[in-house]
């Protein structure tokens, strides 16, 4: 026995208003394709459902024994299908972002500012860590998407480049405004106090390798976890720091120094990172574009 959904509508209908035509007509089918479904439900019972006359229909002794079997059945499931499909519209409403504290203070305002007014229905969450815990949040489900400089995809993801900065000297100023962005060759940090981030740090690997070429190399030198702390420090007078031009719009809010760093010119690919196997909804795609569209004016 394979009673289907259709099967158990049909019954109900049927027996709820006692007629065929009508219930044929409240079940959006033809009376010929109702009254099939309900001689095929007899059929694989081996019982007859209703007593049909040519003035009413009604329920037998076995229709009657079935009828709040199927009830129950038809409204659980209704119950339960109503509010998984609330819950998929709502997460299909909701993106959640994870990415690094500077990324999440100086880039992603702006960003979800200019989305909001686009998309106004869909609702963003954002959740500042660093690059290992946004990349765990993303790989257990946490959040729909991370954002950072991931030099390679972790186990379970995919990245995807969304933008591109270049490597940057920040340096001690004493203007009241900060001077717009300038150029300095490499070289130039021959001899500087330099700050940096901790040597594991995929960021600071890459700026040491380029300090190196140019005899600046210093593994001893003072190190931070975060370009928030990096840039205050500078600020301060402690020395300069090598960092992505996404820090822009930190560096702005101090008084301190940019330029870019030239011979060689040297960038770095920005991504997004979602988990592997996990489809793309609409939210995420109109986020991305945002993104993708709004990163150049941020990073100069």
């Amino acid at each position: 026995m394979n009673l289907s959904m259709r099967q158990m509508r049909a019954f109900l209908h049927v027996a709820r208003i006692g007629n065929f035509t009508r219930a044929a007509e409240q079940a959006h089918m033809t009376q010929a394709g109702l009254s099939t479904l309900v001689r095929e439900m007899e059929r694989q019972l081996g019982a007859r459902l209703f007593d049909r006359t040519t003035r009413m229909v009604g329920l037998t002794t076995a229709g009657r024994r079935l009828l709040p079997v199927v009830e129950r059945v038809l409204g659980e499931l209704d119950e339960v299908t109503g509010r998984l499909g609330a819950e998929g519209d709502a997460a299909r409403q909701t993106l959640r972002i994870a990415a690094t504290p500077l990324v999440s203070s100086n880039l992603l305002p702006q960003v979800f500012g200019g989305f909001h007014e686009r998309h106004p229905r869909i609702k963003l969450k954002l959740f500042d860590a660093d690059l290992r815990d946004v990349e765990a949040m993303v790989v257990e489900g946490e959040a729909d998407m991370g954002l950072g400089f991931f030099f390679k995809a972790a186990a379970g993801l995919e990245r995807m480049p969304v933008g591109h900065f270049q490597l940057m000297r920040v340096a001690p100023s004493d203007a009241g405004e900060a001077p717009p962005i300038g150029s300095v060759p490499w070289s130039s940090l021959r001899g500087a106090q330099l700050l940096g981030l901790p040597p594991s740090n995929p960021i600071q690997k890459l700026i040491d390798g380029h300090l190196a070429a140019v005899g600046a190399a210093d593994p001893d030198r003072p190190a931070f976890n975060f370009f928030g702390t990096l840039i205050s420090m500078v600020e301060a007078g402690f020395g300069s720091a090598v960092m992505p031009t996404f820090a822009l719009a930190a560096c702005r809010r101090h008084r301190v120094r940019t330029d870019l760093l030239a011979k060689p010119k040297v960038g770095l690919d920005f991504y997004r990172i979602t988990r592997r196997g996990v489809q793309e909804t609409e939210a995420m795609q109109a986020f991305c574009k945002t993104l993708v569209k709004a990163l150049p004016a941020l990073s100069r």
